[in-house]
């Protein structure tokens, strides 16, 4: 079998008033992502750590934020079209370890929402999807609730 890994990372700031989108779900919260798109970090991290792994590129160079047709897209339509093109090259999803970077809210009462909905979109097991949380102790942009990122490592393998 040919195995393949990638890396993903993707950090957006936090702003005032908008909805806050983690892990295809609308999280409670005061503030939101700010970006083109939806600003949903833990998906775009797993997007880039797929097109990486295949040697597709980065989802900047698929979906750039200079595009209109992206602006304030649902990032789960941008996860389905890269599983699209990861499919096209006969690769199929091992596994996905991610982790998210906040310092609030706590989210670990809403990874498992997060976990079914993404293997869903991505139409694998959900045992597939690992989603961890973790704060940074207050220190940084997260710490200081300027901003939230994610990381994603993945196991691609050819069918």
């Amino acid at each position: 079998m040919n195995f393949r890994i990638g890396f993903g990372f993707d950090v957006h700031r936090l702003k005032d008033g908008l909805d806050f989108w983690l892990g295809g779900i609308k999280v409670p919260h005061t503030k939101g992502g700010l970006g083109h798109s939806d600003a949903d970090v833990l998906i775009h991290s797993i997007c880039d750590a797929l097109l990486g792994a295949a040697n597709l590129g980065d989802i900047g160079k698929h979906f750039p934020d200079t595009d209109p047709q992206y602006k304030g897209i649902d990032s789960k339509i941008l996860l389905k079209e890269v599983m699209v093109f990861i499919r096209a090259k006969g690769y199929e999803i091992g596994n996905i370890d991610s982790t998210i970077c906040l310092q609030t809210p706590k989210i670990g009462k809403h990874i498992p929402e997060m976990q079914k909905v993404l293997a869903d979109c991505m139409g694998v097991d959900i045992d597939l999807v690992s989603i961890k949380a973790t704060t940074t102790e207050t220190l940084g942009f997260v710490g200081r609730e300027e901003g939230v990122s994610a990381y994603a490592t993945v196991l691609i393998n050819k069918i």
